[in-house]
């Protein structure tokens, strides 16, 4: 027994939960032709934080040390799109992430891409990408098709698996005395992966994922025999 322990958990009820699940990891393990696959998000709400006190740096037989309290100096949020092919990353930071900086971000994608390309985007659901203008500007622009990943499934984005590369490799460590300042960071670090970039290789069929849902829930839904011990 290890009480201190504990697993976390989290189960979609999307009630296409496995329409959208077959169409996202169809575009991972078989993408379409002439086209591009991008997994597009925006990391928001990142904290720009100076430490109250210098840290030392690293040095043999002792690690970086940093102060635990720290002064807030704003906040930006990070727009990203990622060629699940190439691993490239299109990238932009802006102060909010309304639908105005959702459609703006498209229209980047849209000029940054091939024009003689298709564009398959897997987002998530949140409202700022299904707004009517957005939806609007879609319809003129056909080449882009937007597929959704089920309610509470942000795993099965895989942007978010560069995005907590980058919080722990260029956040979590940084000590950022603007906004300004935290945003170069952040672009430098997209210009740095850029130059030799590498795809994440997404490898789950979506059989076997449905396969471990049933079995989570069926797990989940079981009687507490311990609750009926007492």
């Amino acid at each position: 027994m290890k009480p201190h322990r504990i697993e976390t958990f989290k189960l979609s009820n999307d009630p296409l939960f496995e329409e959208k699940l077959v169409d996202v990891v169809g575009l991972y393990l078989n993408p379409p032709e002439h086209a591009i696959v991008l997994s597009v998000d925006e990391k928001s709400q990142i904290q720009a934080l100076d430490r109250t006190q210098p840290g030392l740096p690293m040095k043999p037989g002792r690690c970086g040390t940093m102060t635990h309290d720290y002064k807030r100096n704003g906040t930006t949020t990070m727009f990203a799109a990622m060629n699940t092919l190439t691993g490239q990353i299109i990238a932009e930071c802006m102060p909010k992430h309304r639908h105005q900086e959702w459609l703006k971000f498209l229209k980047r994608i849209n000029r940054e891409t091939s024009k003689s390309l298709d564009l398959h985007i897997v987002c998530d659901n949140y409202r700022t990408h299904k707004h009517p203008v957005v939806q609007a500007w879609l319809v003129k622009h056909p080449r882009l098709h937007i597929h959704f990943v089920p309610t509470s499934s942000s795993w099965l984005n895989m942007v978010e698996r560069y995005f907590r590369d980058i919080t722990e490799k260029h956040i979590r460590r940084g000590v950022f005395r603007s906004v300004d300042e935290l945003e170069r960071t952040l672009i430098e670090a997209v210009e740095q992966h850029n130059q030799a970039p590498r795809p994440y290789i997404w490898t789950a069929k979506a059989t076997d994922i449905l396969a471990k849902v049933i079995r989570a829930r069926a797990s989940l839904n079981a009687p507490d025999i311990s609750r009926d011990l007492h």
